[in-house]
């Protein structure tokens, strides 16, 4: 009897080691389950932040340009590709606030986005507006438009050859310049909404 009984006990504590593991088991997928809602709520509010921000962010981007100001220089033309490339154009200054951004962006000559190509005198912006006497008059107003003596097409002089396009010089006041396409400057691209 003896023997039965400390098989019994052994049994006995067999099964309560044995519901002792279940009972730790049941308490670990309990947590387990609190911890993945714990995670997923935490997604979820993460999510919802996201969409908020990005929201946020593409009503900015409707409101506003973006300005790049390239890193190395070339033509008029090759700046003006690099830009299109980038789903940009160069700079179109059509505001006193886009001068003021301009004068902030261009720690260096610059081209932008003016040119008299099509017609020797006739000023058009890239998106094909001209440059019109009440815009002039508003850029010079906030300190933009053209240097001393500019647009000058070279001045006469023939080895400078045609100046159709447009730079801004670091100059804050009066710092528009035409000169030939040709010459290497760095570049403002913008990406308008």
């Amino acid at each position: 009897m003896t023997k039965e009984r400390d098989l019994l006990t052994e049994k006995t504590k067999e099964l309560k080691r044995l519901l002792c593991l279940s009972n730790q088991s049941e308490n670990s997928i309990i947590q387990f389950k609190k911890i993945k809602l714990y995670h997923r709520n935490i997604l979820s509010v993460l999510f919802n932040l996201l969409l908020i921000t990005n929201s946020h962010l593409q009503e900015k981007s409707d409101c506003c340009s973006c300005y790049l100001l390239s890193e190395r220089s070339a033509s008029w033309d090759e700046a003006r590709k690099d830009c299109r490339d980038r789903g940009a154009d160069l700079v179109v200054i059509d505001s006193p606030e886009d001068q003021t951004a301009l004068t902030n962006i261009a720690t260096t000559e610059a081209w932008i986005g003016l040119n008299d190509r099509e017609q020797e005198g006739t000023w058009k912006w890239v998106d094909g507006t001209p440059l019109s006497l009440m815009e002039v008059f508003s850029l010079v107003q906030c300190g933009g438009k053209w240097g001393k003596n500019q647009p000058d097409s070279g001045g006469g002089i023939s080895y400078l050859g045609e100046e159709d396009c447009v730079h801004v010089k670091t100059d804050t006041k009066k710092s528009w310049n035409d000169l030939s396409c040709s010459a290497s400057f760095k570049w403002i691209c913008e990406k308008t909404p």
